[in-house]
């Protein structure tokens, strides 16, 4: 092997080096004669001067031929053993440079003796007397050269992915490392790149700072780049209404992507079918290939709109004809909202069954607790809107108002049961056949006390009785009756009694402003003013409790259920009955003769 380091001095010029060099030997002792110099100071100058000459040319040519640390320099490859490549750079230099430097990731190396090559030179002399050389800072460097210029001339690179990091990957663009972040590596998000790895492939430089080594490139836009130079090549070739063969290439919620040959498409879930589809997956899966329709190309953003179901025929054409008004048909429920239920009369024919028409008795409930997705119901269809493709639906009208029925099955008067569903500060509500309510009002609940006090008598759950006393079907509305269920007992006390009816009470009790009686188990009360048609006789003192006095029925009252009595009034149609039969106050006979002739009449 040869020697490295600096070149060696020999010859007569370093036998000259290593004279000046010497230690000046000492002065001799002996005194000799005084001799003339001259020509040896003049030869030893002489020398003294070369040397300086020559060291001066030795330095500035070790300065010129030999290269710095640090640079790239050129090299040739002279053995190649135990995993290293021995390189002789010149200048009386050797060093040695793993393999694994010479090799691109995934590959092996490709070097051998006799091959030149540009290798770093990081230390002209280590400790054991080599260059310190790599061939991986050599490419580095020639690598940042290039891709500084292809950054600035806006060019591609050509790269492998040979790492993952955080965030990305690393990218060996030959000889510099790059970072690939994970939203660049492809226009979708990519779950495997395990294809990608080691491939060789252009990418495009985003940023670069060579002070910091650092380098992002972007996969994404090269393909980007290449999409919509192949996008606007199979656009060109399109035209709306167009049918054309495509692959499902990725499904979403709201739709389809279909592969058009190089151009992309979607696929609207509104636009499968008729019918009302909940999600592509029912009727599309990732690979299959598909007919569709191109419905609306957008020249500018490159975005292309798809049909399947314009492909087929419009099942709204008929629906006029089919599904005349009040027809009933048998339908599948698809969807359930807050405010009512889809059914499907045939696919691609949905109609609406509002809230408001789904029950006759159910209100205010939730459409889900009438019905559920997927059963069939029967419906009768109340509106058709074609230009709006809407068809409204009833459920309840395909079931009897029961407010009818119960009119025709429980006319007024007849004697129902059933439970409290409520209690309310105005009465009661009473579950009734066909899962209908009726309600008892306060003032219908006793005869005898207050609604208010009444209504404490009774719990939700209860079982009652009570009489049906009005029905209007058209308000939905069923007025029950538990007080009528032992009848009337006012009317039947009072029989016959009417207004005029002279009729005889029982005295109760004497109060300062009247006096109260009873009639066949009523009570009524007869004021002071009505005591007497004489004023002086107007006393309540006058009568004793348990008097029976005939008094006249001046008014009935069947709501207050009262009498109004009145002796004032008795007394008085009294004598005017016995003017007009037995003579008049006018002729000349008295009030006294006139009465007394009435009595002795009714004497006889």
């Amino acid at each position: 092997m040869k020697r490295s380091g600096r070149v060696g001095i020999t010859g007569p010029l370093c036998f000259a080096f290593r004279l000046t060099n010497e230690t000046p030997r000492p002065a001799e002792t002996t005194a000799r004669p005084e001799k003339c110099t001259c020509k040896g100071q003049t030869r030893h100058m002489a020398q003294n001067a070369s040397m300086e000459e020559f060291e001066a040319l030795l330095n500035e040519s070790l300065e010129m031929d030999t290269p710095n640390e640090g640079t790239v320099v050129k090299g040739k490859v002279i053995a190649v053993e135990a995993g290293q490549a021995i390189i002789d750079v010149g200048y009386k230099m050797e060093g040695r440079v793993d393999l694994k430097e010479f090799a691109n990731p995934g590959e092996a190396p490709e070097i051998a003796a006799g091959d030149e090559v540009e290798v770093y030179l990081r230390a002209a002399e280590n400790a054991r007397g080599e260059a310190v050389l790599s061939r991986e800072m050599a490419r580095r460097e020639e690598a940042w050269d290039r891709l500084e210029k292809a950054y600035a001339d806006d060019q591609r690179v050509e790269g492998a992915i040979f790492g993952r990091v955080k965030g990305g990957f690393t990218v060996d663009l030959g000889g510099a490392v790059a970072f690939l972040p994970g939203s660049q590596v492809d226009v979708r998000p990519v779950r495997d790149a395990g294809p990608l790895m080691g491939l060789k492939q252009p990418f495009q430089i985003l940023k670069m700072d060579r002070r910091r080594g650092n380098i992002v490139v972007s996969r994404r836009a090269i393909l980007e780049e290449s999409r919509a130079e192949q996008r606007a090549e199979v656009i060109a070739k399109l035209t709306e209404g167009d049918t054309v063969d495509g692959v499902v290439k990725n499904i979403t919620e709201y739709g389809a992507f279909v592969d058009l040959g190089g151009v992309d498409g979607l696929l609207h879930v509104t636009d499968m079918a008729w019918r009302r589809v909940n999600h592509p997956s029912e009727i599309l899966s990732i690979g299959e290939t598909v007919k569709v329709q191109v419905i609306k190309i957008n020249k500018d953003t490159h975005r292309i709109s798809l049909g399947m179901k314009q492909l087929q025929e419009d099942p709204w054409d008929l629906v006029g004809a089919k599904y005349p008004l009040g027809s009933v048909h048998t339908g599948r429920v698809t969807n359930i909202t807050d405010y009512g239920a889809f059914v499907e009369l045939e696919p691609g024919v949905e109609g609406l069954v509002h809230v408001s028409e789904m029950s006759w008795t159910k209100k205010n409930v939730h459409p889900g607790k009438i019905v559920s997705t997927s059963q069939e119901v029967e419906v009768m269809v109340l509106e058709i809107d074609p230009a709006k493709r809407r068809v409204s639906l009833g459920l309840k009208q395909t079931q009897r108002n029961p407010w009818e029925v119960f009119a025709e099955t429980h006319p007024v008067g007849t004697e129902v049961e059933g439970e409290v569903k409520n209690i309310t500060e105005f009465g009661l509500f009473i579950g009734l056949p066909g899962d209908i309510d009726g309600m008892v009002h306060l003032s219908d609940l006793s005869w005898d006390e207050r609604g208010e006090d009444a209504i404490q008598n009774y719990r939700k759950g209860d079982m009652v009785k009570a009489v049906v006393s009005e029905v209007d079907v058209e308000k939905e509305r069923i007025s029950l009756s538990i007080k009528a269920l032992d009848g009337d007992p006012f009317a039947d006390a009072i029989g016959g009694v009417k207004r005029g009816s002279i009729i005889t009470v029982e005295v109760t009790s004497i109060e300062d402003g009247g006096i109260e009686v009873t009639y066949d188990g009523l009570k009524s009360f007869i004021r002071r003013s009505d005591l007497s048609r004489d004023r002086a006789e107007q006393r309540p003192e006058r009568f004793s409790v348990g008097d029976k006095i005939d008094v006249r029925v001046t008014n009935v009252d069947s709501k207050s259920r009262r009498l109004g009595l009145s002796i004032k009034a008795r007394e008085i149609a009294e004598e005017k009955e016995a003017v007009e039969q037995y003579g008049s106050s006018d002729s000349g006979a008295s009030l006294g003769d006139i009465l007394g002739a009435a009595l002795k009449g009714d004497n006889d």
